[in-house]
Parts: C-alpha cells; sequence; structure tokens
C-alpha cells in the first residue's frame, strides 16, 4: 500500500494484484535502491524467485486481460499518468483467496505451502504459523 511503490497494485476488484514486472525489477529488485539508501526489500534481484514465493504462499497467476487491467478501476490508485508504467515489461495478475483489500483479518490465513504443510492439508488439518 505504499504510494511510493507504483509497479504493484490491487486489480479493480480488490481480491487480486498486479506487478508490473519491468518497473518492479526497477524500483524494488534494481541496484539503485541501496545506493540511493532506500531500504532493501528482498534479499534476491530475481523476478522468478519473487514469482516462486508467491506461488509458495499460494498465490496463483491468473491472464491479464486489457479489461482486467483498466487503470482509474483499482481500489489503489494508479500512478500519476493514469495509465500502468512506462517500461515494456509484462503485466503480471495474482489472486490468492486470503488476500483481498481492506481484509488484513484474512492474511492470517496465508501459509507457506512446504511438504508438511501441504501433507497437512490434505489431511484435512489446520496449519498453524510460527510466531514472528
Amino acid at each position: 500500500n505504499s504510494p511510493c511503490v507504483h509497479s504493484v497494485s490491487w486489480d479493480a476488484r480488490g481480491e487480486g494484484l498486479f506487478i508490473d514486472q519491468g518497473l518492479f525489477e526497477q524500483e524494488l529488485l534494481g541496484d539503485g535502491l541501496v545506493a540511493a539508501g532506500e531500504e532493501e526489500f528482498f534479499k534476491t534481484k530475481n523476478f522468478g524467485s519473487i514469482v516462486r514465493q508467491l506461488n509458495l504462499y499460494g498465490f496463483h497467476k491468473l491472464t491479464v486481460s486489457p479489461a482486467s487491467s483498466a487503470a482509474g478501476s483499482r481500489p489503489r490508485s494508479a500512478p500519476a499518468g493514469g495509465g500502468s508504467s512506462n517500461l515494456d515489461g509484462p503485466l503480471h495478475h495474482f489472486w490468492n483467496p486470503h488476500f483481498r483489500f481492506d481484509r488484513p483479518d484474512l492474511l492470517v490465513k496465508i501459509k507457506r505451502l512446504t511438504k508438511a504443510n501441504k501433507e497437512k492439508l490434505d489431511a484435512g488439518l489446520e496449519v498453524t504459523s510460527r510466531l514472528p
């Protein structure tokens, strides 16, 4: 929800997120962050590693259609200029049933999918989170 990050935004229904890969790599994975004194958010510089982590936490990639990526209809405002970024990176759409706009109470249901957690879920058991 940071107003400084323009590469990640909610979809129109507030049920998923869009990631502009080119802008994401520049804003959050680029080498310029540390040099500029900005906080480093991720230990990786590889966008594929970010996607792999999203998958481990139960996010699914959806097909992006021009209608679903319409600017201005997202709960979080689009970057200045009204559209997606000016970079040529692909736009990715990710969804998780427990990731909703204005529903932080659902976040506790997002669990990392490890072999042990998958076995628990398959057996109908509850997966608990470790305390931070």
